[in-house]
């Protein structure tokens, strides 16, 4: 018998999620972001899911390769680069583009034969202070990779924005004038846009955008779900009551009794923890939902279990269907209550938790 929890993975809600994207951004090419394991949700089957997408972006050569060992042919690009000179082979003999962001990446191109010039993206910092050429130091950089014949032309620019997800702050603007002020002149297409500032800020929607937590259905901003930005959330994180146990008034319940019984009781027993991925610190009255009513998390998460109120649920019973997050329980609600974000959530979701597609 395998464990009682599932992730279910909405494939046409992934889908209609990227035609919310499209819908945004008519006149951009969509470079769909499935870096850490598709954000939780199965790199390839989120590649395969998206195969309208126009290229994918992911954080490292061995993601990348698993791509085209998985059938994968739209254009890949390495978000961070190559780590070091061995990767650059790989990068020609599976057809990969790379982000190049420090001169340590010009020189390895400078120095190296290949077989075919390399498809590459210039970095550049507009303010993220992460990765990226500072702007004094572009001219010099883009000239070096213009004259270096290891380099595809054209090349293209992107910069990633640091606070898009908060609608009224001006340092967004002014990455997007920077941005573009910087590499005035210069050919080559260009990328600002990622998903807050695909769905807030529509001057960034340039020849590239590149999405990442809204193709999953997630709002990238703390003032709304997805529901609220046109998205549909893609998993939904289920298990089962295991157990129904009637305890007297003053019971404590879980490790370290943190939570006593105000009254005789119903508890439910519920087969997922911190094990499976759920958030083991949450606040208190966490929801789930059993038989569409929301009931209350009690006590403390534990590594297999946790255990909830069902005071005013009498129906439950053994086996029935408990939703972590999901369709009607959104996953951004219960990130804030474990004082965390989406992402996190997602991305922890571990393999002992059985993937299904729907």
């Amino acid at each position: 018998m395998t464990r009682a929890a599932e992730a279910r993975i909405d494939l046409p809600a992934l889908q209609s999620n990227l035609q919310r994207v499209r819908q945004l951004a008519p006149s951009s090419r969509v470079m769909a972001i499935i870096k850490a394991n598709g954000y939780g949700h199965g790199m390839l089957r989120v590649a395969k899911g998206l195969h309208a997408a126009d290229a994918f972006g992911v954080a490292s050569i061995d993601e990348a390769i698993a791509l085209r060992e998985g059938g994968i042919s739209q254009p890949v690009l390495l978000l961070e680069g190559i780590f070091e000179v061995a990767e650059l082979e790989l990068v020609c003999r599976h057809h990969l583009a790379i982000v190049v962001h420090h001169g340590f990446h010009i020189d390895i191109l400078e120095n190296s034969k290949v077989p075919a010039p390399v498809p590459v993206w210039m970095k550049i910092d507009t303010g993220m202070h992460r990765l990226g050429f500072p702007p004094q130091a572009v001219a010099k950089a883009w000239q070096r990779l213009k004259s270096c014949r290891n380099v595809a032309m054209p090349i293209r620019f992107m910069t990633h924005l640091a606070d898009a997800d908060n609608r009224h702050d001006k340092m967004t603007q002014q990455q997007i004038d920077f941005f573009d002020s910087t590499i005035s002149g210069f050919e080559g297409e260009r990328s600002i846009a990622n998903s807050a500032a695909i769905l807030g800020w529509p001057q960034s929607r340039v020849h590239w955008v590149r999405p990442g937590i809204m193709l999953y259905g997630v709002s990238p901003f703390n003032d709304s779900i997805g529901q609220d930005e046109g998205l549909q959330p893609v998993m939904t994180l289920t298990s089962k009551l295991i157990a129904i146990n009637n305890f007297r008034k003053g019971h404590k319940v879980g490790y370290g009794g943190d939570w006593t019984c105000p009254e005789d009781m119903p508890v439910g027993v519920v087969a997922i923890g911190y094990g499976d991925g759920y958030p083991r610190v949450i606040s208190a009255d966490t929801p789930v939902v059993i038989n569409g009513q929301r009931v209350p998390i009690i006590g403390r998460v534990s590594m297999d279990m946790i255990t909830v109120d069902l005071r005013h649920l009498p129906s439950a019973k053994v086996g029935d269907t408990v939703m972590l997050w999901g369709k009607g329980l959104p996953v951004e609600e219960i990130a804030r209550c474990a004082n965390t974000i989406s992402y996190e959530l997602l991305y922890r979701v571990t393999q002992r938790v059985r993937f299904i597609e729907q």
